[in-house]
């Protein structure tokens, strides 16, 4: 028990003379009755303060590593977007391989459509030189 975060941090923060006056029943209630909960660090932990006009404003920007259980909803919502990435993420790698094979047809003179051009072969002509 005195191993415990909440109980040892608790514990610092009382005057010495009521350190030792709780029994481990207390203890244990109002480790329930807060929560003990243990925020941690995060890696990005951005607080402050500022006034703007008569009022005084606070702002917190916290990030890190999620370590909850998540929910079924959490979790196909996280699924969806894990999918949505992946789907933009090869359509851009898609968009851009097909551009640079282009690039390179043109490059090479090869014409697959006679009288035919996007035009892009002339703007990446005219930009790049």
């Amino acid at each position: 028990m005195e191993q415990d975060p909440f109980i040892k941090g608790l514990k610092e923060r009382l005057p010495d003379d009521l350190k030792d006056s709780f029994t481990k029943e207390q203890l244990m209630a109002l480790k329930v009755a807060f929560g003990a909960r243990q925020w941690g660090q995060h890696p990005l932990d951005l607080r402050g303060t500022f006034k703007l006009w008569r009022w005084r404003y606070y702002f917190v920007l916290l990030a890190g590593r999620n370590r909850r259980d998540l929910s079924r909803t959490e979790r196909n919502l996280s699924r969806a977007a894990t999918a949505a990435s992946l789907a933009v993420f090869l359509l851009m790698c898609t968009v851009l391989g097909l551009l640079a094979l282009y690039l390179i047809k043109s490059a090479l003179g090869i014409n697959i459509f006679p009288n035919f051009s996007f035009g892009i072969w002339g703007w990446f002509k005219d930009t790049m030189m």
